[in-house]
């Protein structure tokens, strides 16, 4: 498997390491420092959150998350009026001892797994990639801020 995450590629030197005076070894980054912006923190994650990228991000997560979340409550909420209103057709054999409302139950169950594998796979192919540039980039922003 590659890993194609920038976060991996740094090194981690300087981590806890003493200076020999007790105090810790200051770490900079390596290569030339960007200029210091004159705003704090929270400006520079407002000014993300505003950007075009961000919304970008933000809407195919709706697109995904709102229908699928939709449709999982309809499809539990019938399932559990069905019961209570409908007992002889939850009660109906379908094979043996299983029944109308033991193949929906378990029904329940794979439609979790199969939601939970769909929203996985949208989020690597439609979702990472941005999400990860967006971090890079603030992180990138809020380097030279605590120091």
């Amino acid at each position: 498997m590659r890993v194609d995450d920038p976060w991996y590629d740094a090194l981690a030197s300087g981590w806890g390491e003493l200076d020999g005076a007790g105090g810790f070894v200051p770490v900079g980054p390596p290569g030339p420092v960007a200029p210091q912006r004159s705003h704090g923190a929270a400006d520079i994650y407002l000014e993300v959150q505003r950007s075009a990228a961000f919304q970008e991000v933000r809407r195919r997560y709706r697109r995904f998350v709102v229908p699928a979340t939709l449709a999982f409550v309809v499809w539990y909420l019938a399932y559990v009026v069905t019961a209570v209103t409908a007992p002889g057709l939850m009660a109906r054999p379908v094979a043996g001892a299983v029944n109308v409302a033991m193949v929906a139950g378990l029904g329940q169950f794979l439609t979790t797994f199969l939601l939970t594998g769909a929203y996985t796979r949208h989020a690597r192919l439609r979702r990472d990639r941005a999400a990860l540039d967006l971090r890079w980039e603030t992180q990138e922003m809020t380097r030279g801020i605590g120091r």
